[in-house]
């Protein structure tokens, strides 16, 4: 029996290729420059449970309300809108911050990190925000206490702490 070899279409066809990827450098400087903007929640959660000075400090940038509904613990509460007057009062220049809203369907977490870079402040935007600090299980705190959900396994890693990523 012979097999006919499965042929496709020419790649500018395919809707992936229609637009080329960038060059290998230009793709290089893109995504070290992204790096150097955004923070991944496990990578946030895994630097405050080393315990010690993790050398950023999270900003919740949500209303009160939704800070009542659970933030991440250490967490510091500046709704984005208060960033120009209170910022110098709550933050240290000399120390990044790494802002986070509700989740990836939300800029709250730009706008503030933009607001804040606007004062001089060196920030990173948390990836994911809220939504994927609790879908991946993390602890967070709620005006009733500490509270930690099972991780989702669309989220997170399944019997272990490493994604191998």
């Amino acid at each position: 029996m012979t097999t006919t070899p499965i042929t496709s279409a020419p790649a500018a066809a395919h809707p992936v290729l229609r637009v080329p990827p960038a060059p290998p450098a230009a793709a290089a400087a893109y995504f070290s420059a992204s790096l150097a903007f955004h923070a991944d929640v496990s990578d946030v959660a895994s630097a405050l449970a080393a315990g010690g000075d993790p050398g950023f400090v999270v900003l919740d940038s949500r209303s009160t309300e939704s800070w009542d509904q659970g933030h991440v613990p250490g967490a510091v509460h500046l709704p984005t809108a208060l960033i120009p007057e209170q910022a110098e009062h709550l933050l240290d220049k000399s120390v990044p911050v790494v802002t986070y809203c509700w989740g990836p369907g939300c800029n709250g977490a730009t706008r503030a990190a933009l607001a804040l870079a606007e004062l001089g402040y060196q920030v990173k935007e948390m990836l994911g925000g809220f939504e994927y600090w609790a879908r991946e299980g993390f602890a967070f705190e709620t005006r009733e206490g500490v509270r930690t959900r099972d991780a989702d396994p669309l989220t997170a890693p399944v019997d272990t702490d490493d994604c191998g990523c």
